[in-house]
């Protein structure tokens, strides 16, 4: 599905608050675009009417004016059934009022000279007695119009407060949706990270998956706040002031419509260059948050071997290539934005001085003040909305682009998180003829078969990259095997989910992964079915209540992100308190011991030999000394078994696990 429809899928999901925005949008540019059209009133009838035909009346009426004891109205003022009789005129000639006792036949340039008013058009001219109007005489032939310039003003100011009252309230439900619209995104995308793969996490950084939840996602809430409430409006207002100019004048509208095509053109000119550029700066925008978590992570690493100048210049590549693109941008920007509301607002009142002028050449395409105002005011205002829309295209595309990004992540394939299952299971492991590969290359695993019974131990043991990791991985479903099977009490664990198969499962890492919260928040991880005393009995039982008993808030003591408050023996003894508390059938310890000093091994030793009974425990590790009363080991080179017992068996086999056993001993290393 194209991104457009899936970012209108989504703004779907509240539509009735987007349509409530929308009305409100519709009200207050309606409001707001009858301003011209009252001033075209107040010029046409109120301001310049006083040049329109006067009639003498014989009595005082509401609109009629007292000039020289006589009485007169304007002819629009009239009543239509009454009769008319002597005809007179007011004309403004540069900033002074002339009375014309008589009728006027012509309409043209007009010059006084000697109390004479002459009117010319073109070879025509006509004069005519003129008397001139003092400042008193002129305000009372517009005095019957103060009370309709004020209604109008009052109106006009109304209108204004009205039009403010629904732009705020259709600015606040579309930040709203807005706002609504990318929570939900959000959640989803988050949602689906939880099911995918590990495999997933293999080969994306993290830093890029952050950039596309936070930065993206962000980009993707301009479009719906600032972008969509911008195309809208503008629009809406755009729509409005093309109607008031077709009911103005129909052919120069016409001729106005010339920039909507020029609009689209423009849009379209400028998406294809911007496209690529966009690409570019939110890939190397996703670069930059990886490097800079990376860095972070391994801060340690970098100071203790000074390589802060070679990853500065690292990141200096990153943010360079960044700013290469952010120019590109800046140029295409300023080349196709601007110059365009340039270009049609120049082009617009050409048409408008060209119509208007040639109009004026004849007599009877002369127009009113009022109507040319109103011209003005429409066009003038048109150029706003053209100018936010053109505004609008870098973060428009900007949308899309991040928008692609996180469709991608939402449409990674992951695993549907199933019901708990309340099945019990005895903990009895066999793999049968295992291969496994990781990716394309050669098999990590190699026709591997063994059998765990339930509260055997199973130790693990091999020079780096033999496979032990990965036969944990293929037990817990992170990888799935190539060939061969794996049952659990006899059962597939391909027949069943991958949630159900790790709700039997604990697991201890060699680097123990702590949350931000609290000693008990990272025993239970939010699990509400364990309860504080469970959480308790399981510090116990691993010997971490010797050192919990010092400290100020004991289980509620705050812990920071990965435990960097805790030492390296009190984070995996929290570990192994985790997964006793979810009392697993099958414990694994991924070289839970190979980071702890003696004293603290000595304690986890202790608790081992409670929690593994009745429990099928794996054990991976470099120390011998950890496993030596091990039901099983299980010596593995290159992804095969190579040697397979107890350990007094496989030192009176004189193998590889006897070489190492003894290369311990000669190290003085503490084998037991």
């Amino acid at each position: 599905m194209k991104t457009g429809k899936r970012l209108i899928q989504y703004s779907l999901f509240y539509k009735k608050i987007l349509i409530c925005a929308l009305l409100m949008l519709i009200v207050a540019v309606s409001a707001e675009l009858t301003g011209p059209f009252i001033a075209k009133k107040m010029i046409d009838e109120h301001i310049l009417g006083i040049e329109k035909t006067w009639y003498e009346v014989p009595e005082k009426s509401k609109y009629s004016v007292s000039y020289k004891g006589r009485e007169y109205i304007r002819e629009d003022r009239m009543s239509s059934s009454g009769p008319k009789r002597k005809q007179v005129h007011v004309f403004q000639v540069g900033m002074t009022y002339y009375f014309v006792n008589e009728g006027i036949q012509l309409a043209g340039e007009r010059t006084v000279t000697d109390g004479k008013l002459r009117i010319q058009s073109g070879t025509k001219s006509m004069t005519y007695p003129s008397v001139r109007l003092s400042p008193a005489e002129v305000y009372s032939f517009y005095e019957p119009e103060v009370g309709g310039i004020v209604s109008l003003v009052l109106l006009y100011f109304g209108l204004l407060i009205f039009s403010i009252f629904f732009h705020y309230g259709q600015v606040y439900l579309l930040q709203k949706s807005a706002n609504r619209i990318i929570q939900k995104m959000r959640k989803d995308v988050f949602a689906n990270i939880q099911k995918l793969p590990i495999s997933f996490f293999d080969h994306l950084p993290a830093g890029k998956i952050v950039a596309r939840v936070t930065n993206d996602t962000e980009a993707i809430r301009d479009l719906y706040v600032t972008v969509l409430s911008t195309f809208v409006s503008k629009i809406i207002y755009m729509v409005g002031i093309f109607i008031a100019l077709f009911i103005l004048d129909v052919r120069l509208a016409t001729v106005c419509l010339v920039v909507i095509p020029l609009i689209v053109i423009w849009s379209v000119v400028y998406r294809r260059f911007a496209s690529g550029y966009n690409h570019k700066l939110r890939s190397i925008n996703s670069d930059i948050n990886a490097k800079v978590n990376e860095s972070i992570q391994g801060m340690t690493i970098i100071q203790a071997f000074r390589r802060q100048k070679e990853t500065m210049r690292d990141f200096e590549q990153l943010n360079n290539s960044h700013f290469h693109y952010q120019n590109k941008m800046l140029s295409l920007n300023c080349l196709l934005s601007h110059n365009l509301v340039n270009f049609l607002r120049n082009g617009m009142f050409v048409a408008l001085i060209w119509y208007f002028g040639g109009a004026a050449l004849h007599a009877e395409g002369v127009i009113s003040i009022g109507v040319l105002y109103a011209f003005v005011d429409y066009l003038t205002r048109l150029i706003e909305p053209i100018n936010g829309i053109v505004s609008q295209f870098a973060k428009l595309e900007l949308a899309r682009v991040s928008a692609e990004r996180v469709f991608q992540l939402l449409d990674e394939p992951g695993v549907e998180v199933t019901e708990k299952s309340t099945e019990k299971v005895k903990g009895h492991v066999m793999f049968e003829n295992v291969s496994f590969r990781y990716d394309q290359g050669h098999d990590v695993l190699k026709n591997i078969s063994f059998e765990a019974k339930p509260g055997e131990t199973i130790a693990l043991v091999g020079h780096t990259g033999s496979g032990k990791s990965s036969i944990l991985n293929v037990l817990f479903r992170f990888y799935d095997i190539r060939k061969g099977d794996v049952k659990i009490d006899g059962k597939s664990i391909y027949d069943v989910s991958q949630q159900q198969i790790r709700q039997y499962l604990g697991i201890v890492l060699q680097d123990p992964f702590l949350f931000t919260g609290t000693i008990a928040s990272n025993v239970s991880l939010g699990n509400e079915e364990i309860s504080r005393e469970k959480i308790e009995d399981a510090l116990k039982q691993v010997g971490a209540d010797q050192w919990l008993t010092q400290l100020r808030k004991g289980l509620d003591e705050p812990v920071i992100e990965k435990g960097g408050t805790l030492s390296s023996g009190q984070r995996q003894l929290i570990s192994f308190a985790r997964a006793l508390a979810y009392d697993p059938a099958i414990l694994i310890l991924d070289e839970a011991t190979a980071n702890i000093d003696s004293e603290t091994e000595a304690i986890i030793q202790k608790a081992l030999d409670v929690v593994k009974k009745g429990r099928t425990t794996f054990i991976i590790a470099h120390r011998l000394s950890t496993i030596r009363n091990a039901n099983q080991i299980l010596v593995l080179d290159n992804g095969n078994i190579i040697e397979q017992g107890n350990h007094e068996q496989l030192i009176k086999q004189k193998g590889q696990y006897y070489q190492m056993y003894e290369l311990q001993k000669g190290e003085g290393i503490c084998v037991g």
